[in-house]
């Protein structure tokens, strides 16, 4: 019977291994898709999303039936001399349902430092309306118009 010698595998190894492991243009395409947060404060949605490496230009964003679109391209930068690629690169699309109501002018976007912001006001609340109703042959309404309480 042969004895077998066993090693424990240290975590430096596998990270060795890891990133020893040659990529680049014959291996597999990853997809990019930018890391986005959503946050909420009183008056405003505020979407942010990391866009490191993209010019504004590339970025395009759109609003149709309440779909908030945010699309865009990191290109691909060729230079001689590669040894490993980990970056990806390409077309992106990112969709966000908003509330009914919400108005389409007040959408503003700002880009600094790799980072778009999209800042989308709240709709306004539709508050309850009191509807009079008339009676017949009463010269003052049963019940007056105005904002419910």
């Amino acid at each position: 019977m042969a004895l077998v010698r066993w090693e424990p595998v240290t975590m430096n190894r596998l990270l060795t291994n890891l990133f020893d492991t040659p990529t680049g243009t014959a291996g597999p395409a990853r997809r990019w898709i930018p890391a986005m947060d959503l946050a909420e404060s009183d008056d405003a949605y505020v979407l942010r999303a990391d866009l490191p490496g993209v010019d504004p230009s590339d970025v395009a964003i759109e609003l149709q039936d309440r779909v908030l679109s945010i699309s865009g391209e990191r290109r691909e930068e060729r230079e001689t001399g590669y040894h490993r690629i980990e970056r990806s690169f390409g077309s992106f699309r990112r969709t966000l349902t908003l509330p009914e109501g919400t108005d389409a002018d007040a959408i503003t976007a700002s880009f600094d430092q790799g980072v778009l912001t999209v800042r989308v006001p709240k709709p306004e609340e539709r508050k309850p309306r009191r509807v009079e109703i008339a009676v017949e042959g009463s010269a003052a309404p049963a019940v007056e118009a105005g904002e419910a309480k």
